[in-house]
């Protein structure tokens, strides 16, 4: 699960949750699947996380450099 793209994990947490929602699993495959699907979930938003973190990373170093540039 670690080298799933965010895209894959979205993919593979939507077909948890059909499969929860649409067939009849008994209570063990039910609790596994939700399990696997709160990793899934835990992982996409580590990944929004991080991409929010560089973002600001970029937006602030471009604002600096814009600052740099303007006094120059």
């Amino acid at each position: 699960m670690e080298d799933l793209t965010f895209e894959q994990a979205m993919q593979k947490l939507e077909t948890i949750a059909n499969e929860l929602e649409n067939d009849n699993l008994d209570l063990d495959t039910s609790v596994k699947k939700f399990e696997e699907g709160m990793k899934l979930s835990q992982k996409c938003n580590k990944i929004l996380e991080d991409a929010e973190k560089k973002i600001t990373v970029l937006i602030n170093g471009e604002e600096k450099e814009f600052t740099l540039n303007e006094n120059e």
